[in-house]
């Protein structure tokens, strides 16, 4: 869209027979699913993204403002229906721990300067160690803690665990647990309870499918079902690359398929100093997701939109999923229930429940094909935590995705949904840049470059991406 607006000519070579990748459809029987994201936070990039081209995001892609905007469920007892109003928040913290009365309000206040401070920085390229060294990120400095982890970040606010889990299980977007997740992040839940949790009317894939729509009315060609095969190169330029459908040649490149996955199978390994097949085995990688989508009898309407539940010993079950690589017996798990404010993604007298289980990115240790069936019974005994005790006797329609799944059928390497970790090691500068160096007129977008993952700090990414292209292009 960006792109187009500038004057390109812009063709979009698509793999799968629908836009969007991960934040696609998955339609059965008449019930239609997110594939991946389910939560659309922090519109004013993707609205901006809009307004750029001349249009309005709310008008385009309709969307609801939940409240409450999930409901968080403990295993180790209590819950908390969160809400944006923080008076209501804290009445419901003190039933919790009465201590921790008031500790949201000074946890916003504080992210919201943090934010401020971070927001530049988000929304820059790079590019190299001397970008750490610009205005914005020495005046972000003394906010970000850049040693300290989430989990001990919210600690400076919260006395009692189950709170700091509550505010630090965004973590999980980025696939990583708040053990391991740097601190600059805890700007995540903010953003849920300054700007709202939405839901567009349709599903977060309606947000992909109006883009592709109002894209092609820009000129922009779509290709779909047409996978590229190989990349023609000319010293570090590529010059082609080709499809089952044609070749397509070009002043420049943006990719925006899983990174690793990518660069190993069409980029000759010499060609990557930095990032060869040895350094990108090496990389930390996110968790991955076990999914399954349920098109159910009747309506769960006691069930919010949004539901995390978690397990009864969580720092054991994050330490399953990032360091043993085993599946949980009791993991903690996502249920949204998106027909309670959208009858639209069901047929009438039946709805959907998407289910999300954190587990490890493909290891030996668990092989899917004989573990698959084992933990989807596991899966399906933990949702009576919430209420779903009858959930077998209800199942109409099923479709089951694993890390083995994501990884073959997806194109994500090792299954990892959230792409390399966002540890310090492998952020701002240190992670894939969105002009790639190693090749010329070849950039990236999405969650394997800067920023990030989350759909906020990718929107973001496209936005950086094609400032930097449109530069090089008026150079030439």
């Amino acid at each position: 869209m960006q792109l187009a607006k500038a004057g390109c000519d812009v063709t979009v070579i698509e793999r799968r027979s629908q836009v969007g990748g991960r934040t696609s459809a998955i339609e059965l029987e008449g019930h239609r699913f997110d594939c991946g994201p389910t939560f659309f936070l922090y519109p004013r990039v993707l609205s901006e993204i809009f307004q750029s081209v001349g249009r309005d995001l709310f008008e385009e892609v309709p969307m609801k403002r939940l409240d409450p905007q999930y409901r968080l469920t403990f295993g180790a007892g209590g819950q908390l229906d969160c809400t944006p109003d923080l008076d209501r928040m804290d009445q419901q913290i003190g039933k919790i721990s009465p201590r921790d009365i008031g500790a949201l309000k000074r946890y916003m206040d504080d992210n919201r300067v943090k934010l401020s401070k971070f927001r530049p920085i988000l929304e820059s390229p790079f590019s190299s160690a001397f970008d750490l060294l610009s205005r914005s990120t020495l005046s972000a400095a003394p906010y970000l803690h850049p040693f300290r982890s989430l989990g001990k970040e919210l600690e400076q606010y919260f006395t009692d665990p189950r709170l700091v889990i509550a505010i630090a299980f965004q973590s999980k977007y980025l696939g990583m647990s708040h053990f391991q997740c740097p601190s600059l992040f805890s700007i995540l839940s903010f953003l849920e309870y300054e700007y709202g949790v939405w839901h567009p009317i349709g599903g977060c894939s309606q947000v992909s499918q109006r883009m592709a729509e109002i894209a092609t009315e820009m000129g922009v060609e779509i290709k779909l079902n047409e996978p590229v095969t190989s990349v023609e190169m000319q010293g570090k330029r590529i010059t082609e690359m080709q499809t089952n459908q044609g070749c397509y040649s070009a002043d420049a490149f943006v990719v925006n398929a899983d990174f690793s996955h990518w660069m190993q199978k069409f980029i000759p390994n010499q060609k990557r100093r930095r990032w060869t097949d040895k350094k990108l085995e090496k990389k930390k990688y996110s968790c991955s997701t076990f999914m399954l989508y349920l098109g159910i009898d009747g309506r769960y309407e006691q069930l919010p939109h949004h539901n995390i539940h978690i397990s009864s010993d969580y720092e054991r079950n994050l330490r399953e999923i990032e360091v043993d690589h085993v599946l949980s017996e009791d993991p903690s798990f996502y249920v949204q229930n998106p027909c309670i404010t959208d009858p639209s993604l069901a047929p009438e007298g039946q709805s959907g429940l998407y289910v999300l289980v954190p587990v490890t990115h493909q290891h030996p240790h668990v092989d899917w094909e004989r573990d698959k069936e084992r933990f989807r019974e596991t899966t399906l005994n933990s949702l009576s935590a919430i209420g779903l005790s009858d959930i077998r006797d209800r199942i109409r329609v099923e479709h089951c995705i694993t890390p083995k799944d994501w990884e073959d059928q997806y194109a994500i390497y090792r299954g990892a949904t959230f792409n390399l970790a966002h540890n310090l090691g492998q952020m701002l500068h240190r992670r894939p840049r969105n002009r790639f160096k190693e090749l010329d007129g070849y950039y990236l977008v999405g969650c394997g470059t800067h920023p990030g993952s989350g759909l906020p700090v990718i929107y973001e990414s496209s936005r950086i991406t094609s400032k930097l292209l449109l530069e090089d292009l008026s150079r030439h």
